[in-house]
């Protein structure tokens, strides 16, 4: 990858983002983080680059996971980025949800590293 994307990582729990980040810069990913929904939503709308692809948990405060990609669906401007869902939450019915919301993939967790970067590696948008 010559010009690496940027993939905005978003989850609650800081022990999270930094194992994603680590992951992904692993794979040559430019990575930034969210919080939570409200903040990557902003973030979002608001960056320079468009985002090649987020990684989303479901489970978090004010605008959760599903509510997010929602409404990232809804932004003309984002509407095609990939999102990739990632949960504790395992019932199909979970997953359902997130396609339904417009996720491009559900994973649940713990996700393997190299599983995770081969997931973002065919997903993301080059150079964005």
């Amino acid at each position: 990858m010559s010009t690496p994307c940027t993939v905005l990582v978003v989850d609650d729990a800081m022990t999270v983002r930094k194992f994603h980040r680590a992951v992904l810069e692993g794979a040559g990913f430019a990575v930034e983080e969210a919080m939570d929904g409200v903040e990557a939503l902003e973030r979002a709308l608001s960056a320079s680059r468009p985002f090649g692809l987020l990684l989303v948990d479901v489970n978090m405060p004010g605008l959760d996971g599903y509510s997010l990609v929602t409404r990232l669906r809804g932004e003309a401007s984002l509407a095609a980025t990939p999102v990739i869902m990632i949960s504790s939450e395992r019932e199909p019915r979970d997953a359902e949800l997130g396609f339904a919301a417009g996720a491009n993939l559900f994973l649940v967790k713990p996700v393997r590293p190299e599983s995770l970067s081969a997931f973002v590696l065919a997903m993301a948008e080059p150079g964005a």
